[in-house]
């Protein structure tokens, strides 16, 4: 009897383990846990579908350092979509013409800070040009100048944003 009792038991408790084990999830972590930053991200996402008129979610952002200054390409995710496709171009042609005037409001209204290189940008703007090209899925800015404070700043610039959007892209000048 002390057997069949012992057997009973033990296979009760087995049948416990394995129910606490298939339906007991992994707890996921608080947004907060995952990255200490993320309230300030959600609201720099936030600040930026305001000021750049698209998605920050349907879009991908990517900054390139050249020897001669630099890229701005946002692209929309999905190639189909013309909306974004469209926002980003018109955005992205706004920038080019508001930097070459020395105006960055909109990068400093998105990080709610004054990007590094700013300062030295707007006192350099006769030397620095900006372009607007179109992608296939959006459209780039593209910086360029001859003055090597100008291309510091522009570097600092895009270093800066790189950080910010977590885009990735490589720091270093290629």
């Amino acid at each position: 009897m002390k057997i069949v009792l012992a057997v009973v038991v033990c296979l009760v408790v087995c049948a416990v383990v394995i129910a606490q084990q298939t339906t007991t999830e992994t707890p996921k972590p608080e947004p907060q846990m995952m990255c200490p930053m993320h309230d300030a991200h959600m609201k720099m996402n936030e600040r930026s579908e305001k000021g750049m008129g698209f998605s920050q979610t349907s879009t991908t952002h990517h900054f390139f350092l050249r020897a001669n200054g630099g890229v701005i390409q946002v692209e929309a995710n999905d190639p189909g979509d013309a909306s974004s496709r469209n926002s980003i171009r018109m955005h992205l042609g706004h920038i080019a013409q508001a930097f070459q005037k020395g105006d960055f409001d909109i990068p400093m209204f998105v990080h709610d800070t004054v990007p590094p290189g700013v300062p030295e940008m707007k006192e350099l703007q006769n030397d620095i040009r900006y372009s607007f090209e179109e992608t296939a899925s959006g459209g780039r800015v593209v910086i360029s100048s001859s003055n090597k404070k100008a291309l510091r700043a522009i570097h600092q610039f895009l270093r800066f944003q790189i950080a910010e959007h977590k885009t990735g892209d490589p720091i270093e000048v290629r």
